[in-house]
């Protein structure tokens, strides 16, 4: 059975939703009677506009979704994903910035549910501009605040935490970000009895695409560790892990982008070697690194087999590959990461 004209769906690209993970999406009628598959793995960033009085079908979900309503559609497929609680900033860094900006960005959050404090007045007047309430006292974001984002320089988060504590509530959602901050450590500061998350991203989080793990600590249960999904995925990725490996989060994620501009620099510098200019062997490096991140991630495909996918026999990139390979290239990524995570396991400690 085909669609009328009227009934048809009119599909639209949702930038960076991640709302429904790849599934069978079916068209029923108004008599249940199923017309036909309309797409099999459907793209996460794809929704529907408009849904005519008919039942969309998802299948393969973590709970299989069948609703009727079309406000129902609507409100899951268009990406109205906002969150009610308020969010507070103590300390209002690049990152901080990122997060909130992201947040309003997406849709998530308003200017007016944020509020922020920060030793710089520059930073606070920053964030009035898309809204926020910035405060002179850190007690007062605790306390104008449901969520907590905890994002000074390392050696101050247990000075911060104590400062708050008296005005922290059961209800309160502590979020560290924070390298190298056990949970023990904030726990100690916060009380035994604080919902406390800590979570590693990185710097791709200025451009929305963080790679980013967390752990959950103290009283922090389930809702709480959606919530900290929810509000990270507007900015890129996140993974719940056990705090002993935040460590290679840290080695591998946390300081991959420096890896990673430098091979981007590297191929640049070979694109110039070769007689490209400046500007167009960056341009070239840089959106290469891009376009091949994105094959590992959509086509779930390894790495190795993509690698063979453009490595014909006898040809250009196998000669390269070989020179890499002399270079112990991959040996020296491996080396990398191991090495940052001793050295975050070692400042752990101190």
């Amino acid at each position: 059975m085909f669609l009328s004209a009227a009934a048809r769906f009119s599909l639209i690209r949702l930038s960076n939703k991640k709302l429904l993970p790849s599934q069978q999406v079916q068209l029923l009628s108004n008599d249940n009677t199923v017309s036909r598959p309309l797409f099999t793995s459907v793209s996460a960033s794809f929704a529907y506009r408009r849904a005519p009085r008919r039942a969309l079908d998802f299948k393969g979900t973590a709970c299989d979704l069948k609703k009727q309503s079309e406000p129902f559609v609507e409100e899951l497929l268009t990406g109205d994903m906002s969150v009610s609680k308020r969010l507070g900033f103590i300390g209002s860094g690049q990152m901080a910035e990122s997060l909130a900006r992201g947040l309003i960005e997406k849709g998530m959050v308003t200017g007016s549910q944020i509020s922020c404090s920060d030793p710089s007045p520059a930073r606070k007047d920053l964030f009035k501009t898309f809204g926020a309430s910035p405060y002179e006292s850190n007690v007062d974001v605790a306390s104008n605040s449901d969520v907590i984002f905890v994002a000074v320089k390392p050696q101050h988060v247990a000075v911060v935490l104590q400062e708050i504590r008296p005005v922290l509530k059961s209800t309160h959602t502590i979020i560290s970000i924070a390298a190298g901050i056990t949970l023990e450590t904030l726990l100690s500061a916060a009380g035994s009895d604080a919902k406390v998350v800590r979570v590693m991203p990185n710097t791709p989080c200025l451009v929305g695409e963080t790679a980013a793990a967390m752990c959950l600590g103290g009283k922090a249960d389930v809702e709480d560790e959606k919530l900290v999904r929810l509000l990270f995925e507007a900015v890129g990725k996140i993974f719940t892990v056990d705090e002993k490996l935040l460590s290679a989060v840290t080695g591998l994620s946390g300081s991959g982008p420096a890896y990673v501009f430098m091979m981007i620099e590297a191929l640049a510098d070979g694109g110039v070697r070769a007689g490209l200019p400046r500007d167009i062997s960056q341009a070239l490096a840089a959106q290469t690194v891009l376009g091949s991140a994105k094959m590992v991630l959509e086509t779930g495909k390894h790495p190795g087999a993509l690698k063979d996918m453009v490595t014909s026999p006898g040809g250009t990139t196998i000669a390269g590959v070989h020179e890499l390979e002399k270079g112990g290239i991959r040996a020296s990524f491996i080396n990398a990461v191991v090495a940052a995570t001793n050295r975050a396991d070692e400042l752990s400690k101190l």
